[in-house]
């Protein structure tokens, strides 16, 4: 089950075998200012998975914020959800939901600049 609302994507899911992973997470993100980088996306990802509370904060600057599920299937991983779970890409609905609100959050348009530096 997922859910979205301007600036949160919940996003729950029950074990249905003994193998199976249970989680229940909330990413909420929101424009910030970096000294360093700029303009780009503060997210804060919280919740539990099989039960063990977790929060992990991170930034991405205007350029790169798109790639977040990077971030967050990384973050997953680290709390021991299996590969075969931690790409939480399947929710595309909502993933296009989020995208689009980033996208007037941050005032970004088709063609603009990539900082080299990002692309290492």
């Amino acid at each position: 089950m997922a859910t979205f609302d301007p600036g949160h994507l919940h996003i729950e899911r029950h074990a249905l075998t003994k193998d199976d992973v249970s989680y229940n997470l909330h990413l909420d993100y929101e424009v910030f200012k970096d000294p360093k980088e700029g303009k780009g996306m503060q997210f804060t990802l919280h919740g539990s998975i099989e039960g063990k509370e977790m929060k992990e904060t991170f930034f991405l600057p205007k350029d790169q914020a798109y790639n977040f599920a990077r971030n967050v299937t990384k973050i997953l991983e680290k709390y021991g959800i299996p590969k075969v779970h931690s790409s939480i890409g399947s929710n595309h609905k909502f993933y296009d939901l989020m995208f689009e609100d980033m996208r007037e959050q941050l005032d970004m348009k088709s063609g603009d600049p990539v900082k080299p530096e990002h692309l290492e």
